[in-house]
């Protein structure tokens, strides 16, 4: 049987990606993204974030590093990934990320710096509609399927 290892992530990012080139000039960008939710205890409400550590590799990579900022709310689609290695102190360690397979930086125009000047003053009322930027890193399974 097939298995799926799929995320699917909405957040904002933690700081500006961290870009890396490796042997053969291979770019790597990382950055931490939040996530939060919301919930009531006792009649309060209470906010919990969690932290991802995001991994981007080749073209996807330069891309995030061109278009992401601290802040910027980000969806992310990708699967995860643990690896060990070892510290200074010579104790293995693990840690577990996700990685990158596409990305869409999620915002009103005025996010990207677009500056829109409307023709109506009716239109300087109406809410800014939200803007998606589509990153996809080029594979040649294009059917979707993930088996």
């Amino acid at each position: 049987m097939a298995s799926v290892n799929k995320v699917i992530l909405v957040g904002h990012l933690g700081k500006d990606p961290e870009v890396r080139y490796l042997e053969g000039n291979i770019t790597v960008a990382s950055f931490p993204l939040a996530t939060s939710e919301h919930y009531s205890k006792d009649g309060a409400r209470m906010q919990h974030t969690e932290w991802h550590n995001i991994v981007m590799w080749r073209n996807l990579g330069e891309m995030a590093a061109k278009y992401l900022q601290k802040g910027r709310l980000v969806y992310i689609e990708g699967k995860l990934r643990t690896r060990n290695y070892e510290d200074k102190e010579g104790t293995r360690r693990f840690v577990t990320e996700v990685v990158g397979e596409s990305f869409k930086v999620l915002g009103r125009p005025s996010d990207f710096g677009q500056v829109q000047k409307p023709a109506v003053a009716e239109e300087t009322q109406e809410e800014e509609k939200e803007q998606e930027v589509d990153f996809t890193e080029n594979d040649n399974d294009s059917d979707g399927l993930p088996f």
